[in-house]
């Protein structure tokens, strides 16, 4: 069951073009469909699953009923999205991550959660994904290289690695050069301001910036040069190991047998099957 339970998690978090938010919104592709048949699928399996260990629990034990609560960024396309058939967001505000964790509400973040710098801060998983940040420009800027960022008005997402990593004596070089940094709760919003003219470039996580890219034919470009590297991995409440241990062995177990890969293919436009980690 709890295999089960996994598999839908990592194709909603891997579900790339599920929907776009905001200004960037696109139809629903090919992938959408795939994605909505891999969740289809191991629904079914986990319903067949159940009814053959009904009145049992992952613990084993009759009348309990066991919760696996998720938190992401629900404005964080492609890794998090738009509820399509509801109209509703799916998750809860990034800027309250940690008070949602600590409070119990949420038992882990997994949603493009950045390990790299953070290590001490959380209990983790293994990383199980190679993230690149990168610069978006529009796609007949004048902006070719980070060098030609000087003067110009670079927007990231609030409390994003991106800003994590401009903020940092790494890039304070390169920062010293931007006419000004802005910052933005939501980076389709940050997209909505490039295209009309109000910031020149966007510090980005290279998944987002792919998806934009795609989403939007011709409007976006990625600077060849990332300005940081780092990794993706689950987080839980700092302490609570028992939980990262039961979530990674599954995914463990998920990897040895095919089925990540097997889900990430669903999104290869975006390089995900590319990006995953896959040895220890």
């Amino acid at each position: 069951m709890m295999k089960k339970l996994a598999a839908m998690l990592l194709t909603g978090v891997m579900a790339v073009s599920l929907a776009a938010c905001g200004g960037s919104t696109a139809p629903a592709s090919s992938d959408s469909a795939a994605a909505d048949e891999a969740v289809e699928e191991v629904q079914e399996e986990t319903e067949e699953e159940a009814d053959a260990t009904e009145g049992e629990t992952v613990e084993e034990t009759a009348n309990d009923e066991v919760k696996f609560v998720v938190g992401f960024d629900a404005e964080y396309p492609p890794y998090g999205y738009l509820d399509e058939a509801t109209g509703d967001y799916t998750g809860f505000n990034w800027d309250n991550k940690d008070a949602e964790i600590d409070s119990g509400s949420i038992d882990c973040i997994w949603n493009g959660m950045t390990y790299t710098g953070r290590e001490a801060e959380y209990t983790w998983s293994d990383p199980y994904v190679n993230n690149s940040i990168v610069m978006a420009v529009l796609a007949d800027s004048d902006i070719q290289t980070l060098a030609d960022l000087a003067g110009k008005v670079v927007i990231t997402q609030s409390e994003s690695s991106a800003e994590t990593a401009l903020n940092g004596d790494d890039l304070a070089d390169l920062r010293a050069t931007f006419a000004d940094l802005q910052r933005n709760p939501s980076y389709n919003t940050c997209f909505t301001d490039m295209q009309a003219g109000a910031v020149d470039a966007i510090a980005v996580d290279i998944g987002v910036a792919q998806y934009q890219m795609r989403n939007n034919p011709d409007k976006f470009r990625i600077l060849e040069e990332p300005i940081a590297a780092e990794q993706y991995a689950i987080a839980f409440k700092l302490g609570n190991e028992e939980l990262r241990d039961q979530v990674q062995e599954t995914y463990d177990e998920m990897l040895a047998d095919g089925t990540v890969m097997e889900i990430a293919q669903h999104y290869a436009d975006d390089n995900l099957p590319d990006m995953l980690i896959t040895e220890k």
